[in-house]
């Protein structure tokens, strides 16, 4: 089944015209009263069941990162950005000496902390280098991973179902989240991405 990207959540995906549901109507073996509208409605809560049965049967841990890139509380800030810079990723977990998440450092924490208040965007650093004379970056050099980690960390739980998570990235506004055992140490990382490349994997 082909997917349209631009399709919003929840929705049908494939934009299906009145001849395409005839055709599949004609296909089908006997005779089936009903409109093409109603195929189409039918069609449409149909998917959307489906689509909410597999956020809620699928679990951290179904999607999660294993392998997970971290940074200690004392680790600096040139080594946090060199690690997310190699690994290409925007954000990284503080983790201490037992492997229990403490934090978690994004690419907003950076730019905050280079001047790019209130919006922590990376037009508000472009701004405060036009206006000022050298790096906007430079006050931060000697910083540690613990002067600029959001804290306490938001994590959950192996067993969270996708959709729990999705409703934490939307009220947390986060792209991602550290999945912890018992301890608080952690075990994975959900991000947006993996959670729909994984969705899309289990219902194409």
């Amino acid at each position: 089944m082909q997917f349209n990207s631009d399709e919003p959540s929840g929705g049908s995906p494939v934009d299906l015209e009145n001849e395409d549901i005839i055709a599949a109507m004609k296909e089908m073996q006997g005779y089936i009263d009903i409109t093409p509208a109603d195929f189409m409605e039918i069609y449409r809560f149909a998917y959307n069941h489906a689509v909410d049965r597999i956020a809620r049967s699928m679990r951290a841990e179904d999607v999660m990162t294993r392998e997970v890139i971290c940074v200690h509380p004392d680790s600096s800030l040139v080594e946090t950005a060199e690690r997310m810079a190699a690994a290409n990723i925007s954000g990284i977990p503080v983790i201490n000496s037992n492997d229990a998440v403490i934090g978690v450092i994004s690419e907003k924490d950076f730019l905050k902390k280079m001047g790019a208040e209130p919006s922590g965007s990376f037009m508000g650093v472009v701004s405060q280098c036009l206006k000022n004379k050298g790096c906007v970056a430079l006050p931060i050099r000697g910083k540690t991973a613990a002067d600029i980690m959001s804290a306490p960390a938001v994590t959950v739980e192996a067993g969270r179902p996708l959709s729990g998570i999705s409703q934490l990235f939307a009220e947390k506004q986060i792209n991602r989240v550290p999945v912890v055992d018992a301890g608080g140490r952690i075990i994975g990382i959900v991000s947006r991405a993996d959670m729909v490349h994984s969705f899309f994997a289990r219902i194409c």
